[in-house]
């Protein structure tokens, strides 16, 4: 048998060049919001569960928020049940609602769990309705009126937003040696179930447990210039400038606006990420160049 040293010699420089983020992750939380091309790819999904176990077993904690809008598409599709749209959310009457849960909570939220306990983790899954864990309320969705010298706000059912997350039991797990895997369901005062943009829910998410990072799987490289260059290394008032001068716009900005606040709000750091990319979660942590947008209040992190 050949053995290929210079193989053994790049897999020890890996090993070198993650070592220094080992140190300084370790026992730090790291909210993952799960969603994109990296949850339809077949090898992608088995990579990203084992990736989540890697996480967990270097003594990084991984709490997973995972969306699931194409899903939810096709069984509405199926059951003939029709999709309207309204400033880009999913109006969701008690039908669609029913729904909703039946995929995020049940079909895709399992098949996560499965996923990572198959490599060797422990996930529990779970929605914002276990424990009371997010509190929601309805979301006031304001559209402008044709003759545009007015507004009007419009009900889209039972779409809310996040109020409070009781992180207590999210904790106990996470304590426990578990790996959360939460569905972007919120419960109401009165008992209502809303279904909540899994990017915010992973902000606040992130905010409220203290995270080391917020990391956004996405399906482009990450944050561009107006070369397609993509830019990384980025303070919040460098974000600012570019939404500012016209760089960000359009259906980057509410990822942009979440990582933003979650930095505001005491994340130390904000990925957007490409999870069309095999182990991207990983290259963003361990490596130095990474593969996506770092968006930070500090001039200078791991």
């Amino acid at each position: 048998m050949t053995i290929d040293h210079n193989h053994d010699l790049n897999f020890v420089q890996v090993l070198h060049e993650a070592l220094p983020y080992l140190q300084k992750f370790q026992g730090k939380t790291v909210v993952i919001k799960y969603g994109g091309n990296a949850m339809v790819d077949e090898s992608l999904k088995a990579s990203f569960a084992r990736d989540i176990v890697l996480l967990k077993t270097v003594g990084i904690n991984p709490v997973v928020v995972h969306g699931g809008g194409p899903q939810i598409g096709s069984l509405l599709e199926k059951l003939n049940i029709p999709s309207e749209f309204i400033n880009g959310m999913r109006v969701t009457n008690t039908e669609t609602m029913d729904v909703v849960e039946m995929v995020l909570g049940g079909l895709v939220n399992k098949e996560i769990v499965s996923l990572i306990n198959q490599s060797g983790g422990q996930a529990f899954g779970m929605t914002g309705k276990d424990a009371h864990s997010i509190q929601a309320k309805k979301l006031k969705v304001t559209r402008k009126t044709p003759d545009l010298e007015s507004s009007e706000i419009i009900d889209i059912g039972h779409v809310g937003e996040v109020e409070s997350i009781n992180t207590d039991f999210i904790n106990r797990m996470v304590e426990g040696g578990y790996i959360p895997v939460i569905a972007p369901i919120g419960v109401g005062e009165d008992g209502a179930s809303y279904n909540i943009n899994a990017d915010l829910v992973a902000g606040k998410m992130a905010e409220k447990l203290g995270a080391e990072k917020l990391i956004l799987l996405t399906n482009i490289s990450g944050l561009q210039d107006k070369n397609g260059e993509v830019l990384t290394g980025l303070t919040t008032d460098q974000v600012n400038g570019l939404i500012e001068d016209g760089t960000i716009y359009g259906g980057m900005l509410p990822k942009i606006d979440c990582a933003l606040n979650a930095v505001a709000s005491g994340v130390t750091s904000a990925h957007i990420i490409d999870g069309r990319v095999p182990h991207a979660t990983l290259l963003e942590i361990f490596s130095d160049h990474g593969v996506g947008t770092l968006i930070s209040n500090q001039q200078a992190i791991l």
